[in-house]
């Protein structure tokens, strides 16, 4: 499967889905997106740049290492402490997951803020693996 039909199989199964995309956050590239709405390129940039800060902004990083000190874990650069990131906004349901063979990528999946969030969470979780195989 290509990471477009792994994309847009995403938008299709997760509840109430408006997009998904799949980041990389060492280029800050959005590798792919799938929309039900077409957008700006620019509001496609920021996403990519956005999903970087969220997980690599320096207090983000400051927080894991301190939690990673007091639970004794080693300093690993590919182990990190934050895996999924919840955004609620007016509208919407942002989720922003960090895949688990390469830390550097994330999956983020924008639904209408009314769509269950254990559905959303459970599904776009299951797909994880599949944008990943895909890539």
């Amino acid at each position: 499967m290509s990471l477009d039909s792994a994309i847009q199989e995403t938008v299709k199964t997760v509840p109430e889905c408006l997009a998904a995309g799949y980041v990389d956050m060492k280029t800050g590239m959005l590798l792919g997106i799938k929309t039900v709405d077409s957008h700006p390129q620019e509001v496609l940039d920021l996403v990519a740049a956005a999903t970087g800060d969220l997980f690599q902004g320096s207090n983000v990083v400051a927080i894991e290492q301190m939690f990673k000190k007091a639970r004794g874990v080693p300093e690993d650069p590919e182990h990190h402490y934050f895996q999924e990131i919840i955004v609620l906004s007016e509208n919407l349901l942002h989720v922003f997951q960090r895949a688990k063979r390469n830390v550097d990528l994330v999956l983020v999946v924008v639904c209408r803020v009314s769509a269950n969030l254990g559905m959303v969470l459970t599904k776009s979780r299951m797909q994880l693996s599949k944008v990943e195989a895909a890539f």
